[in-house]
C-alpha cells in the first residue's frame, strides 16, 4: 500500500471551514480524526464524492449538509456553514468525483471555487499530493518514501475577496514545496540514467536514417569506454555538436560518466553566436562526427586539434576494452557501475548540462541545467502525462531544451524506446517513421507539425497517444486541421530553457465520471495547460515586480520549482533583475483560471510601451494576418516590432515580405487600410503600426521562432534615415 504522510497538524483550528483540493479514503479518515469527529460535511448533490468516502462517513455520528450550488444562493450556504460552526463543529467541503486527469492540482471544478469564494468565510486549505512519476528503478531503499500520499493542513487564509484565487495559490505553493523536498532531486542524474539503462537493457534507440538499433546496454557500454578516454582530456566542459540520435546520446552519457559537463552546441546558430558560446563556456574540446561535419560545411568548425571525431575515437578504442565494457553494462549491477565511475560525485544543484538560449533578443545566454533540474522536470512531465507503453519520436535538436528533456531524457529515464531522426524539417520521412515504428509520443513545434500535416495521410498518426507541441504559439487553424484530417488532438504546452523547459501542459480529457455533472478538464482551448506538479505560479503587475496580483488577473508570470535554474552564467546584473524571493520572472504576460489553466498574452519583449500603454505585438500580428488573409501554411510573412519614438516612447513597425507590400509608394494606403480594419474589430488606435517596412524575408530562428533581434534591427536600419 502507498505510504501516507500527514503534516501541518499545527494549523488545525476548531471550529473551522476546511477546503481540500481532493480527498482519498485515507485522507478523509485522517481529517475526520484530526477534527475529533466534530464535523459537518458539505456535499453538492450534483457532484457526489466517491462512494467509499460516503460509506465511511455514514458509519460515523456526523452531519452531512447537501446543497446544489446552481440553485442555492451563496448566502443560504453561508448560513448553513455558520450554523454548524456556532455549534462547535468544523465544516469540510467534500470534493466530488471528477474525471481522473493525471497530475491535476485539484478535484474541485472552477465553478465551485467561484461559488465557495463568494461565501466570505475564510477557509483552511487542505492539500493532498501524490507523485507517481515513471522514472525507472529509483533507489530501492527510497522507493517507498518517494511514492506516497502527502496530506497537509495549511494555515487558515485571511478573510477577504477572491478566496478561490487564494486557495488555488495556497495549493500550488504547497505542492511545489512538497515536490521540491523529494530526496530524488538531491541525487545524481548520471546515477539515475545508469539505473534506468540497466533496468531496461534491451530497450532500443533507433537511428531513423539507417534503421540501425542501439540497445541500452550497448549504449552504456560504449559510453563507459568513451568516458575513460574523455577523462584523459582533463576538461571541465566539452562541446557536443551532434544531432539527436545514438551519437548524441552516447556523447552526452559519456560526458556525464566522465564527470564532464556536456555543452550542447546550437549548430544552426550564426558564427558570432557560436563564438560567444565557446567564449562563455570556456570550451577547447568538442565531440562531433565526420559525417555530420560534411552536412554542415558552412558551420564555423573549430580546428582539428580541438575536435574529437566519434568515428575516429571508436576506431582507436581498444576492442577488448569496448567488448568488456559492453558485457559489463549488460550484466553488472547498476550500483557497481555507478561506483566504478563515482557517479554520485556530481549531484543535486551541480551542473549537469549546459545549454545556450537561442538569442532571439540578443546574445546567447548560458543556462546550466543541474542534476536536480533535469530529474525534477522529467519527474514532473511523467506525473502529468499518462504514459503507458510509449515509443518516442526524437527529431527535435538536443541543443534545444525541449528536445533534450522531452524526447531524450524523459524516455531514457522512464525506459521507453526512441526513434531518432536528425532533421525536424523533413516532414515526409518523419511521417513515414511514425507509421513504420508505430510511434506513440510525438513532441515538436507547431511549425514542424504544420509541415508534417501537409505530408500526412488520414492514418499517419493512428498510433499516437500524445502529440505535444510547444516552443511557439499553436494557431487555432492548425489544431482544427489536425482534428479534421487525422483525428489527432494537439496538446499545447509551454516552457523555457531556464525551466528545463516544461512548465505547463494540456493533456487529453478523461471520460466523465457517471453520476457527476462536473469535471476538471485535461485541456482548455487557447491555453498552455496547467502547471506541472511541483511548479508554483505568481502574477505581478507588469510595471511593478513587487506588486502581486490575484492569479486570475493578467500580469507578469513568475515561476518557482525544482526545475527552475538559478541564473545565467556570468550575468550577475541580469540575474538580479529576474529573481525575487526565490521566484523567476518568465518575461511572459498571462493569467490563470480557477482550474489552473494558463492563458498567455505574449512575451514582455513582444510588447511596446506606447503612451504608457503596453501594446502586444503578437495580438497585432494575429489581427493583421486575418485582415490580409495570409494563409498560415505559407510561413511567416509579417512581423511587428517596436522602435524608439521620442514622443510616445515607442512606435510600431510592420515588417512584411508580402509581394503587395514591396513598393514604398503604397505604404500610406496599406497602413490606412490596416488602421481602419483594426478599428472595425474594436481594437485601439495604439495597435495600428506607424511604419511599413518591406523586407525580402522575415528573420526566423532555426527553432521556428521569430528572430526578435533581427526584426528590430531590420526596422531600425530601414528607418534610420527618416
Amino acid at each position: 500500500m502507498t505510504p501516507f504522510i500527514i503534516s501541518g497538524q499545527e494549523n488545525i483550528v476548531t471550529p473551522g471551514f476546511y477546503m481540500p483540493n481532493r480527498l482519498s479514503i485515507r485522507s478523509g479518515k485522517a481529517l475526520h480524526h484530526l477534527l475529533d469527529g466534530k464535523v459537518c460535511y458539505l456535499v453538492d448533490s450534483t457532484f457526489p464524492p466517491a462512494p467509499e468516502i460516503m460509506d465511511y462517513l455514514k458509519t460515523k455520528d456526523i452531519t452531512i449538509e447537501y446543497f446544489d450550488f446552481r440553485h442555492t444562493t451563496s448566502r443560504a450556504v453561508r448560513e448553513q456553514i455558520l450554523t454548524h460552526m456556532d455549534e462547535g463543529k468544523s465544516v469540510v467541503f467534500l470534493p466530488g468525483q471528477v474525471a481522473k486527469v493525471r497530475g491535476a492540482l485539484a478535484d474541485v471544478p472552477s465553478p465551485f471555487l467561484r461559488h465557495l469564494g463568494s461565501l466570505h468565510i475564510a477557509p483552511v486549505p487542505v492539500f493532498l499530493g501524490y507523485y507517481g512519476d515513471k522514472i525507472t528503478n529509483l533507489y530501492r531503499e527510497r522507493e517507498e518514501a518517494e511514492c506516497c500520499e502527502i496530506f497537509h493542513i495549511l494555515p487558515k487564509l485571511a478573510a477577504g475577496p477572491q478566496t478561490g484565487e487564494r486557495l488555488l495559490d495556497a495549493w500550488l505553493q504547497r505542492g511545489e514545496e512538497l515536490f521540491s523536498a523529494r530526496p530524488l532531486l538531491q541525487g545524481s542524474l548520471t546515477t539515475q540514467i545508469v539505473f534506468a539503462l540497466r533496468a531496461k537493457p534491451n530497450v532500443e534507440t533507433i537511428d531513423g536514417m539507417s534503421g540501425a538499433v542501439l540497445p541500452n546496454y550497448k549504449a552504456l557500454g560504449i559510453a563507459m569506454t568513451v568516458a575513460r578516454a574523455l577523462r584523459k582530456r582533463d576538461a571541465k566542459r566539452v562541446g557536443v555538436i551532434l544531432p539527436p540520435g545514438p551519437g548524441g546520446l552516447i556523447a552526452i552519457l559519456s560526458c556525464l560518466l566522465a564527470g564532464v559537463t556536456p555543452v550542447i552546441i546550437n549548430y544552426a546558430s550564426s558564427r558570432p553566436a557560436f563564438e560567444s558560446t565557446v567564449r562563455q563556456a570556456g570550451l577547447t574540446c568538442f565531440i562531433t562526427a565526420r559525417k555530420f561535419m560534411q552536412k554542415l560545411p558552412s558551420f564555423p568548425w573549430p580546428g582539428e586539434d580541438q575536435l574529437i571525431l566519434v568515428e575516429d575515437l571508436i576506431r582507436m578504442l581498444s576492442k577488448a576494452a569496448l567488448i568488456s565494457n559492453i558485457l559489463l553494462a549488460k550484466a553488472a549491477p547498476a550500483s557497481m557501475i555507478c561506483k566504478m565511475f563515482d557517479t554520485d560525485l556530481h549531484r543535486g544543484d551541480d551542473e549537469a548540462v549546459l545549454l545556450f538560449t537561442s538569442g532571439s533578443s540578443g546574445e546567447p545566454k548560458g543556462v546550466a541545467l543541474s542534476h536536480r533540474m533535469l530529474l525534477a522536470n522529467v519527474a514532473q512531465c511523467s506525473c502529468r502525462i499518462p504514459l503507458t507503453e510509449e515509443r518516442f519520436l526524437g527529431s527535435l535538436p538536443i541543443f534545444h531544451s525541449f528536445g533534450l528533456t522531452v524526447t531524450l531524457m524523459l524516455p531514457l529515464l522512464c525506459g521507453y524506446p526512441i526513434c531518432a531522426y536528425p532533421n525536424p524539417t523533413d516532414a515526409r520521412t518523419l511521417c513515414d517513421l511514425v507509421k513504420e515504428y508505430k510511434l506513440t509520443l510525438l513532441a515538436t513545434t507547431p511549425t514542424f507539425a504544420r509541415a508534417m500535416l501537409r505530408r500526412a495521410e488520414k492514418d499517419t498518426f493512428s498510433s499516437i497517444h500524445h502529440f505535444i507541441v510547444g516552443a511557439e504559439k499553436l494557431q487555432p487553424d492548425l489544431e482544427e486541421e489536425y482534428k479534421r484530417k487525422c483525428g489527432v488532438t494537439l496538446l499545447e504546452g509551454y516552457g523555457l530553457t531556464e525551466a528545463t523547459p516544461v512548465c505547463s501542459l494540456n493533456v487529453k480529457d478523461a471520460p466523465m465520471v457517471p453520476g457527476s455533472a462536473f469535471y476538471v478538464p485535461g485541456k482548455v482551448a487557447r491555453s498552455i495547460g496547467t502547471p506541472l506538479p511541483g511548479i508554483a505560479v505568481r502574477i505581478t503587475d507588469v510595471e511593478d515586480d513587487t506588486r502581486e496580483l490575484p492569479l486570475t488577473e493578467r500580469g507578469m508570470i513568475w515561476f518557482r520549482g525544482a526545475n527552475v535554474f538559478h541564473g545565467y552564467i556570468g550575468k550577475p546584473e541580469l540575474n538580479d533583475s529576474i529573481f525575487h524571493d526565490g521566484w523567476f520572472k518568465s518575461g511572459d504576460i498571462g493569467q490563470l483560471d480557477l482550474n489552473g489553466f494558463i492563458t498567455l498574452g505574449g512575451r514582455l519583449s513582444r510588447f511596446s510601451k506606447i503612451g504608457g500603454e503596453m501594446v502586444p505585438h503578437e495580438g497585432i500580428e494575429m489581427a493583421i494576418t486575418q485582415i490580409l488573409q495570409i494563409p498560415p501554411e505559407e510561413g511567416v510573412q509579417i512581423a511587428v516590432t517596436g522602435v524608439v519614438d521620442e514622443q510616445k516612447g515607442e512606435a510600431l513597425v510592420l515588417l512584411s515580405s508580402l509581394p503587395a507590400h514591396q513598393r514604398s509608394s503604397k505604404e500610406h494606403e496599406i497602413l490606412s487600410m490596416i488602421r481602419l480594419e483594426l478599428a472595425k474589430r474594436g481594437l485601439p488606435n495604439l495597435w495600428a503600426p506607424r511604419y511599413l517596412v518591406p523586407v525580402e524575408a522575415i528573420p526566423v530562428l532555426a527553432t521556428g521562432k521569430l528572430d526578435l533581434r533581427g526584426c528590430r534591427l531590420l526596422a531600425e536600419e530601414a528607418l534610420m534615415e527618416e
